[in-house]
């Protein structure tokens, strides 16, 4: 398969490049940016050989046979679907658009071109995330009761610029972070969050957009969930706690990129280290959207878990702002 790049991003240079041409047989053979030098400097730098400052000349170059977004939040949409109109498979950084209306249009637009469609949740292709749903799935903590999620951080300095002062880009750390935890959470539980109350605030690097937020999500079979995001917390710890009738599931530093972090089960027998994979999130990310081109299962992520993230974060975000409790609108299930 031969990849187009649509924005030369640091989440490409720094994981997806590697993670592409991990799978054999892969290679990236363009890349677009608006800015012509910037983009042929990129392209030097990550050996690709055609740098495109023009949408419909990447997408309607007919040796490419994906495409991966990655560029600010308001374009995904006119990128994807240009993409789709020229034949082109799609994995499309998250939020997959602006809004659901969007997002579906998105979906469908590939459903009918018979394209793969997918999301780069990376989380949900960590070892440590995989291990704790395979313990949740398989009844080790019985019923589950409630979820917690820690992922306050503080957002390195060569990430900011439009994520904490752009909001008509999609900046703010609900867009940003509360996306994938929405992810991750329905992930592991396999149910959709009905209902969320909210509270967001700017502490410190904020700049016209939140850059911290708590919320509570109500779920269809009564587990309670209670999510903390930031970008303004240099010393906390990220992490997931799932507490059921016959065992708690803690993990610690698994709110990352990187395969690092530990899961810990307790039950009535004491305190369990859960062994997990330490695989390259992107590469199984990647591996599984090839998969799927391919006729072999289906996506890690695919539109339908875009979709409906970024349902639960436009949720958050719409309750911090108004102060009440707030339905969350899926649109049309495609599903």
């Amino acid at each position: 398969m031969r990849w187009g790049l649509i924005g030369a991003s640091t989440i490409a240079s720094e994981w997806m490049i590697d993670a592409i041409r991990a799978q054999a047989g892969h290679e990236v053979g363009a890349v677009l940016s608006s800015d012509r030098a910037r983009g042929a400097a990129y392209a030097r730098r990550h050996d690709i050989d055609t740098c495109h400052t023009e949408l419909d000349a990447l997408v309607g170059d007919a040796g490419l046979d994906a495409v991966y977004i990655s560029t600010t939040n308001e374009k995904h949409r006119p990128q994807a679907l240009a993409a789709i109109a020229a034949g082109k498979h799609v994995l499309c950084e998250k939020p997959l658009a602006m809004s659901v209306a969007e997002a579906r249009e998105m979906v469908a637009a590939a459903a009918a071109r018979g394209l793969t469609f997918a999301t780069n949740h990376h989380l949900r292709c960590a070892g440590s995330h995989i291990a704790i749903r395979e313990l949740i799935s398989a009844g080790r903590i019985g019923e589950v009761l409630s979820l917690r999620v820690f992922h306050a951080v503080e957002l390195p300095e060569h990430l900011r610029g439009w994520r904490i002062d752009n909001a008509a880009a999609g900046g703010g750390v609900i867009p940003d972070i509360t996306v994938h935890d929405a992810d991750t959470v329905r992930f592991y539980l396999d149910e959709d969050p009905l209902e969320v109350v909210a509270r967001a605030g700017a502490s410190g690097m904020g700049d016209g957009v939140e850059d911290s937020v708590m919320s509570v999500w109500s779920m269809p079979s009564g587990v309670m969930v209670q999510s903390h995001e930031s970008f303004t917390h240099p010393y906390a710890h990220t992490g997931i706690e799932v507490h059921g009738t016959r065992g708690s599931i803690v993990a610690r530093d698994v709110m990352t990129q990187r395969p690092v972090g530990e899961v810990t089960l307790t039950d009535a027998d004491g305190d369990h280290a859960i062994d997990f994979s330490k695989h390259n999130l992107y590469e199984h990310g990647v591996a599984a959207f090839a998969a799927a081109v391919a006729g072999d299962g289906r996506p890690a992520a695919d539109g339908e878990d875009g979709v409906k993230s970024l349902a639960v974060a436009l949720a958050v975000r719409d309750a911090a702002a108004s102060g009440r409790a707030v339905t969350v609108d899926y649109g049309r299930d495609a599903r």
